[in-house]
């Protein structure tokens, strides 16, 4: 048992060490092809951070690191349809690589990602079947599957896109999730969706050391949306495996809650910015610098910092469903929820205090 139980980790090791070793070796690659070409970030656009041009195609590093440790190393059984997994990271790539070298339409975006979406969840059956009474929701029917599954990939491929706007933090937030998502798929006997799990959090750990503040490259819209992808189809699948009653297996408790503590970051923050958008009369599709990590820029951190601490709040909220599983999915997302409002409430508390030069306690309510 102990050689099986040592034989497993040096699998998922070797999965995690190669696919860093290939996004690693790619990147200094796309810098030279970049610079050579020209191959900047636009930084006329007013949400820019960096005064200085800087290539926007890490996401093709991670892309290649991620579908070639998938293709060797990871298990092909039926917990994961890997052909229509594969085919929608291609596509979601070409898109995000136009996008990246010479822009898409927002339109022709949104299409593309619904096919991508309508693939895995139609034909790839990768989709809720239920609730866990959530709210008083148990089992879906077909049609409510199909969709719900179809908003939950949609929202956290984009949400993953919108909280890229500063170092590490997207990459950062994959990582976390992935990592997690695949120690709690090996702890439940899912071993391909592991490997899917640890291919994709190694690509982002080579992709860092060229990321992270004073950053050489970004990920751009190719990276974004490939982790937010994979990061969709992962918390979906694990959702639906944590249905499983088979007695020889380990038992994970609150598995709702759990993942949306694991994605709560990206998905916490988009939710936030449409709301205060379509509040203040305009459109939840206009970007602005209203996003959470915007404004802890705005309180003085830098970066690096925003980054670590927007990190430590996920890592947190992840300990905090695990700590107090036996209180029921329902009462850990509103407390997760809760948690979230109070931390954005001091954000704003902060900066209201900074404008106004005065630490009263009226900001925090006007």
């Amino acid at each position: 048992m102990d050689f099986v139980h040592n034989y497993t980790i040096i699998y998922y090791l070797f999965i995690v060490v190669f696919s860093i070793l290939i996004t690693a070796f790619a990147i200094p690659s796309i810098l030279h092809v970049a610079r050579f070409r020209h191959l900047y970030d636009d930084l006329g656009h007013f949400r820019k951070m960096h005064d200085h041009g800087i290539p926007r195609l890490g996401g093709v590093a991670i892309f290649v690191g991620f579908t070639i440790t998938s293709l060797l190393f990871c298990m092909t059984d039926k917990s994961l349809p890997i052909n229509y997994l594969l085919t929608g990271c291609i596509m979601m790539f070409a898109m995000g690589l136009k996008d990246d070298l010479s822009g898409v339409n927002s339109s022709t975006k949104f299409i593309i990602q619904l096919i991508v979406c309508a693939i895995l969840v139609m034909l790839g059956n990768i989709r809720l079947t239920s609730m866990y009474g959530v709210f008083g929701i148990y089992d879906l029917s077909y049609i409510p599957s199909v969709g719900l599954s179809i908003l939950i990939i949609l929202m956290i491929v984009n949400a993953f896109n919108l909280i890229d706007g500063v170092d590490g933090l997207a990459a950062t937030t994959g990582l976390v999730a992935n990592s997690v998502f695949g120690a709690l798929f090996i702890y439940i006997h899912q071993y391909e969706l592991a490997a899917v799990s640890f291919a994709m959090a190694g690509a982002i750990i080579g992709f860092l050391r060229f990321n992270l503040t004073p950053a050489k490259i970004f990920m751009g819209d190719t990276g974004s949306l490939l982790i937010g992808l994979i990061s969709a189809v992962m918390a979906l699948k694990f959702v639906e495996t944590g249905r499983i009653v088979d007695a020889t297996l380990p038992r994970i408790y609150c598995v709702p809650a759990l993942t949306f503590a694991i994605l709560i970051g990206p998905i916490f923050d988009t939710a936030r910015v449409f709301i205060v958008r379509i509040t203040n009369g305009g459109s939840p599709f206009v970007a602005d610098r209203n996003h959470i990590h915007h404004r802890m820029l705005k309180l003085g951190f830098n970066h690096l910092q925003t980054t670590i601490i927007l990190t430590s709040i996920n890592v947190a909220s992840i300990a905090m469903v695990l700590l107090f599983r036996n209180y029921g999915n329902s009462l850990l997302i509103i407390l997760i929820i809760s948690v979230s409002l109070v931390f954005n409430w001091l954000i704003t508390f902060f900066i209201r205090s900074k404008e106004r030069e005065s630490l009263a306690i009226r900001n925090l309510f006007v």
